[in-house]
């Protein structure tokens, strides 16, 4: 009997030996770090260790918050910038939305790109875009962005939780939102890097005011050594699934954007993504519909409705993605039960 599968390391990733060693190290820690005897002493000179290891991993030289994920970082950076407007991709992660009811939305071409609105991006906007869409992949060109962001007086606020550590200089952003678990790390901590804390509202509590609540040590000591740890990128392989699909008779989403690696969208014409997952389960290979947070949902993907897609073709569309774990034979057992459901579908249809 063959093991299983997982090819949804977008939605969470297995957790690191390394990882789980140092959360392990913090519940022996078990002081307050906010507490003023030794002991709270020792487990805030841990705590503040540890966000130097998560800022330097990334490369930030601003100031960086911990919080419980990147949703909630980007909750903070949305709700409680001094900027006066918000702006938000159509192509936004379901948390960025949420977060910003009533915020401007600047639609996407079919390649999944922001259409810059300078006449929309006016001072004291803050735009937030995505690193990489965790549906489709999609990278944004963010340095442009930030650069026509910046000249108009606004924020950038940049959703890098799909972003593996040192991959790209985020320097140019006010606030980037990141997560542990989809890192290595453990569920439960990430952070907000901050430029300038000047540009954003406290709240009291920990955190130097700027959120509330007792700190997570043993999920920053985690988040901090999950991300020492190499994770290699392998265009290749998403290079070879594309080409695959595409050869099976498979639509590749947005094929001619630049994409993150480990990360692709496809359609399998006449067959709904629910039941291709039922399949693929059954096959013993895990894959997603859309990102984790709305892959529950019957309704059509925003993602791909605002890329042009009808109803019908984005129901259509499974994702799949790549971890520090996978292989070549893991690309071609999942192509060749992709061929297996597609045949069996044709000769369903005829």
């Amino acid at each position: 009997m063959q093991t299983r599968l997982y090819l949804d390391h977008a939605a969470t990733t297995p957790m690191l030996a390394e990882a789980r060693d140092a959360v392990a190290e913090g519940m022996a820690r078990w002081a307050n770090p906010s507490s003023p005897h030794a002991e709270g002493r020792a487990a805030r000179a841990a705590l503040e260790a540890a966000r130097g290891r998560i800022a330097a991993a990334y490369g930030w030289r601003g100031e960086t918050i911990l919080t419980s994920g990147a949703s909630e970082a980007l909750a903070v950076a949305l709700q409680r910038s001094v900027a006066e407007t918000r702006l938000i991709g159509a192509t936004e992660h379901d948390s960025t939305i949420r977060a910003a009811p009533g915020a401007g939305v600047l639609p996407v071409g079919a390649d999944g790109l922001v259409a810059l609105d300078a006449a929309k991006i006016a001072p004291g906007t803050l735009l937030a875009v995505q690193w990489a869409n965790s549906e489709t992949g999609v990278r944004q060109p963010l340095a442009a962005i930030a650069d026509a962001v910046h000249a108009a007086g606004a924020l950038l606020l940049v959703d890098a939780a799909q972003m593996p550590a040192g991959a790209d200089d985020l320097g140019f952003a006010d606030f980037v939102a990141i997560s542990a678990h989809k890192r290595g790390g453990p569920p439960g901590i990430g952070a907000l890097l901050v430029r300038d804390l000047a540009t954003l509202t406290p709240v009291g509590g920990q955190e130097r005011g700027y959120r509330a609540g007792t700190e997570n040590l043993p999920g920053a000591l985690g988040f901090a050594a999950a991300l020492e740890v190499a994770e290699p990128l392998r265009p290749d392989l998403r290079a070879r699934l594309d080409d695959a699909i595409r050869r099976s008779g498979g639509d590749v989403v947005a094929e001619g954007s630049a994409r993150h690696p480990a990360i692709g969208s496809y359609r399998m014409r006449g067959l709904a993504a629910a039941t291709q997952l039922v399949r693929f389960d059954m096959a013993g290979i895990a894959v997603s519909a859309g990102s984790a947070c709305s892959s529950g949902s019957m309704k059509p993907s925003h993602v791909l409705t605002a890329m042009g897609w009808d109803a019908e073709a984005t129901r259509e569309v499974i994702r799949v993605s790549f971890g520090r774990s996978t292989t070549e034979a893991d690309v071609d057992r999942f192509v060749a039960e992709w061929r297996s459901i597609a045949r069996s579908t044709r000769a369903f249809a005829a």
